[in-house]
């Protein structure tokens, strides 16, 4: 409330100066007073400004000013937060330059002398920083102008460590490294979304105005920012007029060839070379070894990544140029690529080049949809191809999309206030009469997907691919259009409609296309014939059947023997190819080197290690295995203990304390944590802000906003109470045990501590969710979060980096911040919460145990758990950002610094959950209980203290039972 009254008398006041300057003729000069806080408002709460399109038609889009301005960045006339750095003639630039930190806010003036539109660039210096693209927001005069403004990203700059490949033992190419080249660039204001294939421009008026960078990630050095409007982009047509007037000839007996994979400079260290073994075309090619042959695919998806090729040309003239590429990812699509040479656009024809889908790899000649073949005049000299990933003629239609799905969304909010989530069939809710306005908001709905399904077939072609969605959608909204009291009937499917759209714009947005070759050539010239016949594919495929037999493709990268001069350990990993393939880099490029220890990786099946051990064929080290297995195998003498290594109290430091707890049991310890996950709440900050609900900080403020939501028919949603994932359940439990001040077992852990009074508050308080609040056991959290239906969900942190990658269509209205937390007698709010993860153990059985538990203190280490989560998220996306349990690892993670600073408040509160013999019993027994509670027929239900005080006898039992099993000592409670 104190944000948006400060937020509202700055405007205003900023407004009547403005008026009242303006009245008495004089010149208008913008003086903004907004804080950072208003500032952090603004920005939470983007949705309400306009969009570009919208802000574009209040003015004369003729009005382009030839006029160029400059602000050098350490003119700026104000700082907030933010540790400003002046550099003098920092990395070759001349005069002073100002490094930005990734928080905080910088503002600039500038006196503009004709009214119109400007577009805004920055010279930049991507300084280093966490990996990950630089954020900012960009305000005019205190206000942003367009949402679109509220995040603008500068993309760093990539490239291979080695020009020339390593290759393995087994004769296959390893994933080169990439590294950082920074060097400094101009970034314009270009739609972080893609939805807008050119730079967006602001409209400014003649007198003295404010710019404002506020920082959102990742800092950044600033020389310039520049006020500008560039010649328009010709068309090809027009181009080949310019050929003709300067006499430009057709070059003759030029071919060049560039390997894609050899990419000079990328925007992404996902953009790494890929081995490509599915046709004979590509080059080099081998049936039996993995090269480094291809580029992009699948990892080359995401909006704006793109790279670049240096080339020369021996002399001047028009060239051809081709490429051996495959697109098979998006049937009947095109995905599109912006095609510049030495930063500029040729023609407007390769501003949105697309790829047509086609399962075999192909020659793609870049030409017209007649066929006629581009035409481009190169110098003789150095030149650079850039190959950017835009939407396309996509972006207006997705565009769209996306606005459909939130109103629909909206108008499903709307209808299960009135009817609920589950409707009762015999009852009449007269929905025309209380709600008069959705016959006209669905017909206005049917209309706009009519249309959007008409150009996509305009697009793509009618029966593509991309169309049934729409289509299932728009008949279902029609069909309620002409009598919307069948809405009751038809809730159910009408959210599934509706969030296969959400899905529908997550794949539709991405734009995959591989590389192999790229050709720049004279017309004269003839291009190499491809290996890609009929028979040579089926030689092809006879040879990998061949080598399938004699190839053990569970090892990867070099496999290596104990020698003399070197010891060699086997490590096991139970994840995915994809993780085998990065550790065994790291572990060669880094490990190996320093130590002189030779490792094999394998990647195998974990359900399998209890055996492979027994048989004496078991690893020497184990990584990302579960909490519970360590104790249990520690206790069965299969899992080395640490603490016979001296240096283990300042490994464990590392870690916060709580990660620690599963793995310690009787003064041994079992493991090292890998990964370590907590609770978080998620909010939709647009449904709190309709319904007038603040971010809950307790649960008794909680329980308010559930009264709320219980108006509107939503609800809190929690972990189901039987999830899929048990780990998953017990958090929420746990959760509300900790905050109770209540613990799993006694202090020698020898037996439960469930019969306590904080236990059964906290178990009460857990069965209330459910039997009070009726809350939903069964659907899953992202999909209610994503309609609405839950305003706000209790859940694993990690479920961030789903949102972000797999729900566009909610992008920007969501947040999330530490879980409410139970007031104690003191005031203080406890929000204590559980966590859970992977662990790293040591075999018992291993003859390597001093070279094994060198690879675990490297393998959790801050640098390399650092370079995994970056290699992990540079080859598949923020949505495998690694939830690393080295504290000093995870603040390194590229979080913004908003999400950052949720994340470390919360983890100050996190708890552990002990491993004690017959542990497991536990939460399979307060399970249990609340089935008794929650779910069980009326003559068998039990009320929350019975329930767990009949279970707690269980849990007892069968400790007694494991201490006796493992020689422990056995208190006798009868």
């Amino acid at each position: 409330m104190v944000k948006r009254l400060s937020f509202s008398i700055a405007i205003w006041a900023y407004l009547v100066v403005a008026l009242v300057v303006s009245a008495a003729g004089q010149t208008v000069k913008a003086e903004t007073s907004l804080s950072m806080e208003d500032f952090d408002y603004i920005i939470d709460n983007y949705t309400e400004a306009t969009d570009y399109e919208e802000y574009c038609s209040q003015y004369d889009e003729s009005k382009r000013p030839s006029t160029e301005y400059v602000m050098d960045a350490s003119d700026y006339v104000r700082t907030e937060d933010m540790d400003v750095e002046v550099l003098e003639n920092y990395e070759g630039a001349e005069g002073k330059s100002v490094l930005t930190q990734d928080d905080g806010m910088i503002e600039y003036e500038v006196n503009i002398q004709e009214e119109g539109f400007y577009n805004l660039s920055v010279q930049y210096y991507p300084v280093e920083g966490k990996g990950s693209a630089i954020q900012r927001a960009f305000f005019v005069d205190g206000e942003l102008p367009y949402e679109e403004l509220n995040q603008i990203e500068f993309s760093r700059v990539w490239t291979n460590v080695k020009d020339v490949w390593d290759v393995d033992n087994q004769g296959n190419d390893l994933k080169p490294e990439q590294m950082e080249q920074p060097e400094w660039m101009t970034g314009y204001l270009f739609d972080a979304e893609g939805y807008i294939g050119n730079q967006m421009a602001i409209y400014l008026t003649k007198g003295v105005h404010t710019i404002t960078l506020v920082s959102l990630k990742e800092p950044m050095v600033i020389r310039k920012l520049i006020l500008s409007n560039e010649e328009k982009t010709k068309s090809y047509e027009e181009m080949q007029e310019i050929y003709k007037q300067n006499n430009y000839t057709e070059s003759s007996g030029v071919m060049k060839k560039i390997n894609a994979e050899d990419a000079d400079r990328k925007s992404s260290q996902m953009l790494y070379p890929q081995q490509d073994q599915s046709s004979p075309a590509v080059y080099p090619y081998s049936a039996k070894e993995l090269k480094n042959n291809t580029i992009g695919g699948n990892s080359w998806r995401l909006l704006g990544q793109w790279m670049e090729w240096d080339f020369e040309i021996p002399e001047s003239g028009l060239y051809y140029i081709s490429m051996h590429a495959r697109q098979n990812f998006v049937k009947g699509m095109k995905c599109s690529r912006k095609i510049l040479i030495d930063g500029e656009v040729p023609f407007t024809e390769m501003s949105q080049y697309g790829f047509g889908y086609q399962q075999k790899w192909r020659v793609e000649n870049l030409d017209s949809e007649s066929g006629e073949q581009y035409l481009f005049y190169l110098e003789a000299g150095t030149h650079t191809l850039r190959m950017e990933a835009v939407l396309g003629d996509m972006a207006e239609i997705i565009s769209d999309v996306q606005k459909s799905v939130i109103e629909l969304n909206s108008i499903y909010r709307k209808v299960i206030r009135i009817t609920g989530v589950a409707p009762d069939k015999y009852r009449d809710y007269q929905l025309e009469k209380n709600l008069p306005e959705l016959q006209g908001e669905l017909e206005v709905m049917a209309e706009q997907l009519n249309d959007i399904i008409t150009r996509l077939r305009e697009t793509a072609g009618k029966g593509n691919s991309k169309e049934n969605v729409l289509l299932t959608m728009r008949d279902q909204v029609e069909m309620l259009s002409k009598n919307v009291e069948k809405f009751t009937k038809v809730v159910t499917t009408y959210k599934l409609n509706m969030s296969a759209l959400g899905t529908w714009i997550a794949s539709a947005v991405e734009q995959p296309l591989a590389l192999d070759t790229i050709y720049i050539y004279s017309p004269d010239q003839k291009l190499e014939k491809l290996n890609n016949s009929a028979f040579a594919q089926v030689v092809h495929e006879v040879k990998k059947l061949f080598y399938s037999f004699i190839i053990d493709y569970n090892v990867i990268g070099n496999v290596a023997e104990d020698t003399e001069e070197s010891k060699t350990i086997t490590v096991w990993v139970g994840t995915a190819r994809d993780q085998a393939n990065v550790i065994k880099a790291l572990v060669d490029e880094d490990f190996t080197k320093k130590t002189n220890i030779n490792v094999n990786v394998m990647l195998v099946d974990m359900g399998t290690l209890l055996q492979a051990t027994l048989a004496k064929q078991g690893p020497d080290v184990a990584i990302q295995v579960g909490n519970d297995l360590p104790m249990n195998y520690g206790l069965r003498n299969a899992v080395a203990d640490l603490s016979q290594f001296e240096d283990l109290d300042e490994v464990k430091t590392r870690f916060n304390e709580s990660a620690m707890v599963p793995f310690e049991f009787n003064g041994a310890t079992y493991a090292l944590p890998e990964t370590q996950t907590f609770l978080m709440m998620f909010y939709r900050k647009d449904i709190l802000k309709e319904l007038n609900v603040e971010i809950p900080k307790t649960w008794d403020e909680m329980k308010v906003a559930m009264s709320v939501f219980a108006k509107n028919q939503m609800e809190l949603g929690m972990l189901p109470a039987h999830a899929t994932s048990p780990a998953l359940a017990e958090q929420v439990w746990a959760m509300l045990l900790y905050q109770n001040g209540g613990s799993y077992y006694n202090e020698d852990a020898t037996a439960s501590n469930l019969q306590s009074d904080e236990a059964i508050t906290a178990f009460k308080e857990y069965c209330e969710f459910y039997t009070d609040y009726k809350l939903d056991r069964v659907t899953a959290l992202d999909q209610r979060f994503r309609t609405g239906q839950c305003p706000i969900i209790i859940s694993d942190y990690t479920l961030y980096n789903q949102l972000q990658v797999s729900a566009p269509d909610i992008k920007g209205l969501w947040g999330f911040a530490p879980v409410p937390g139970t007031v104690k007698e003191d005031g203080t709010i406890d929000n204590s919460v559980s966590s859970t993860g992977t662990a790293c153990v040591i075999m018992e059985e291993s003859d390597e145990k001093e070279a094994s538990w060198e690879f675990l203190k490297w393998w959790t280490s801050a640098d390399i758990q650092v370079k995994y989560g970056s290699e992990m998220e540079g080859l598949m996306g923020a949505a495998a950002r690694h939830p690393t349990a080295n504290v000093e690892a995870f603040s390194r993670m590229p979080w913004t610094t908003k999400d950052y600073e949720a994340l470390a408040e919360q983890f100050k509160s996190v708890k552990g959950i002990p491993q004690v013999p017959g542990g497991y019993y536990s939460w399979r027994n307060v399970d249990n209980a609340f089935y008794r509670v929650v779910i069980s027929e009326d003559d068998d239900k039990m009320q929350p203290r019975e329930a767990l005080m009949e279970y707690v006898r269980y849990i007892n039992d069968e400790i007694a039972y494991k201490r006796k099993e493992f020689g422990l000592p056995v208190i006798d409670d009868k």
